[in-house]
């Protein structure tokens, strides 16, 4: 549930804030007071695509800011995105900077896509545009796998992986089935490449130890020089070294160390340095004695790194990625000297792979059939709520010419709003205003589909007056019981079954203009249903008649019919 809005500096709102609550909360206003921008900025948090022009003039950026209850199921799916909530809650914040935004979810930097996954699972916001995605019939598809999708997204699962098998083999058919020159040519270049290979006989670590002794070769001159620097300091031969004034300090302190056993410490440990500098001054000696350049060794070690080198910038960067490679050109060359065994298993394995896409889309094909029957009788009821008295709703099935990663199957809305009028798409029949009611029946027949469970409709109500006005009044109301519904209307009809009645105001302010919400009181809403009714005054008989329609939508409500 969405708890709190809060806005600042956004387009005309310098500052609101704005606590909903659960059920039907309303908002109306006069035309052009903002309705659009206070919801608009709701999908601004929810990371759609932002630029400097919403900055209010004289501010340096925008804020917006959401706060949601989850809990259950969307708490688990908020884990799987590695977001916790805080004792229940989901803090999304955004600041609109120019040329730049920031993203924040509970006070972590994110960006705008973590943003975007957040609103399918938060939210569903549905404006007037919306509807028309009903006219899309590659959307009709999805739809009806949404509606059902406890048992068709796992077959769908099944279905995508059977066709990438079947893709996959076809693909490598098609790149391997050479004619006879070409096979010759390639085979040709595998088997000289795995010759080339062969005859370089590479050890594993072998370049890592060469590389060693090239070092070591290549500066043994100033390894020799600085050896016997070392040599000559540690010794003791010279008088000053390091040797001969560990030994000289040994002799001193052997001459008093028996005027105080804790001098004893001291003479062992000195003892010790002087045992461990004697060791290190003959291992150097040792070293150096052995230290020899041979320059036909040498050149021998530096062709060899060449020959592994060159082998590796040709078939992989590592002795292991030569291996490597010599592995699948062995594969390649098997296969290029046995094509026709190769090419006819292939096909074997294609059409079984085929046999298993096409059972698949079978199922997944008698499963939509099935959900469509569901769908289908749940819509028209839905539609018959909504003041289509004599509509008859189907979904066409056909089949397309080849299976893809979704199946064989298309979908068509059918639909026929009048007594003996055939079935037609969706598409062709459907004015502006019946595409927000069928829009609407679809929301509350999927609602139980939806991980969202806050819906925010923007002028629901578009084309539509009268007892239609009251149907999706009622249906709204319907909804709310199980969600938390957001509405902007300009109807009185739907106004009247709010929970919570909110007015956006535009005013001036100073030199400026501003945009504020509030909630109404008892009292306000009254007025302002009187207002949306076409009152030109507020008079005792408009604010009766809109009480009577309070009345009315609350009955109406504890009746549960519309």
């Amino acid at each position: 549930m969405l708890v709190s809005l809060y806005v600042k500096n956004l387009a005309l709102i310098r500052e609101t804030e704005v606590l909903f609550g659960p059920g039907l909360n309303i908002l109306t206003g006069e035309t052009g007071a903002g309705k659009s921008i206070v919801l608009g900025s709701v999908a601004l948090a929810l990371g759609a695509k932002a630029d400097r022009e919403m900055i209010r003039t004289g501010a340096e950026s925008a804020l917006i800011e959401l706060d949601f209850e989850v809990s259950g199921e969307i708490s688990r799916e908020l884990e799987k995105l590695e977001i916790l909530a805080e004792d229940g809650h989901v803090v999304l914040q955004r600041k609109i900077l120019p040329g730049r935004s920031v993203c924040r979810v509970n006070g972590e930097t994110v960006s705008a896509r973590v943003l975007r996954q957040l609103a399918g699972l938060l939210i569903d916001i549905h404006g007037q545009h919306d509807s028309q995605m009903l006219l899309q019939t590659k959307k009709h598809l999805e739809i009806l796998d949404s509606y059902a999708a406890d048992s068709i997204l796992p077959k769908k699962e099944k279905m995508k992986a059977a066709w990438k098998k079947y893709t996959a083999v076809v693909r490598e058919i098609e790149e391997n089935a050479l004619d006879e020159s070409s096979r010759k040519r390639e085979l040709s270049l595998a088997q000289f490449e795995l010759e080339e290979i062969g005859a370089a006989a590479l050890q594993e670590g072998e370049d890592e130890q060469l590389e060693r002794e090239y070092r070591r070769m290549a500066n043994s001159k100033k390894i020799g020089e600085s050896l016997g620097a070392v040599y000559a300091l540690t010794g003791d031969f010279d008088g000053r070294s390091a040797g001969e004034s560990t030994g000289r300090a040994l002799r001193e302190l052997s001459g008093v160390v028996s005027f105080d056993e804790t001098l004893q410490d001291f003479y062992s440990q000195l003892s010790e340095v002087d045992g461990l500098l004697s060791d290190f001054n003959r291992s150097v000696s040792s070293y150096m004695s052995d230290l020899e350049f041979d320059p036909a060794q040498f050149q021998d070690t530096q062709d060899r790194l060449n020959e592994i080198n060159r082998l590796k910038d040709k078939y992989g960067g590592t002795i292991a990625g030569i291996r490597s490679y010599e592995k699948k050109r062995q594969e390649e060359a098997d296969r290029l000297l046995h094509q026709e065994e190769w090419l006819e298993q292939k096909r074997r394995e294609a059409d079984t792979a085929k046999k298993e896409m096409l059972a698949v889309a079978g199922e997944l094909g008698g499963l939509r059939r099935e959900a469509a029957g569901r769908f289908c009788r749940q819509m028209r009821e839905a539609l018959q709520d909504l003041n289509f008295l004599h509509v008859e709703f189907s979904v066409s099935l056909t089949q397309k010419e080849q299976c893809t990663q979704d199946g064989w199957d298309d979908a068509v809305f059918m639909i026929s709003t009048n007594p003996g009028e055939p079935l037609k798409p969706l598409a062709s029949v459907a004015s502006g205003g019946e595409l927000s009611r069928i829009m609407l029946a679809l929301k509350t027949v999927t609602a139980g589909q939806e991980f969202a469970k806050t819906f925010i409709f923007d002028e629901i109500d578009a084309g539509i007056s009268g007892k239609t006005a009251w149907q999706v009044s009622g249906k709204l109301g319907l909804l709310a019981q199980n969600h938390q519904i957001i509405c902007i209307t300009h109807l009185p009809q739907i106004a009247a079954m709010a929970d919570r009645h909110f007015y956006i105001e535009k005013n001036a302010v100073g030199e400026s203009t501003a945009t504020t919400i509030r909630l109404l009181e008892e009292t306000e809403s009254l007025r302002e249903l009187a207002r949306l009714s076409g009152a030109a005054d507020l008079t005792e008989g408009a604010l009766k008649n809109a009480a009577e329609m309070k009345e009315l939508a609350e009955k109406n409500r504890r009746k549960g019919t519309y």
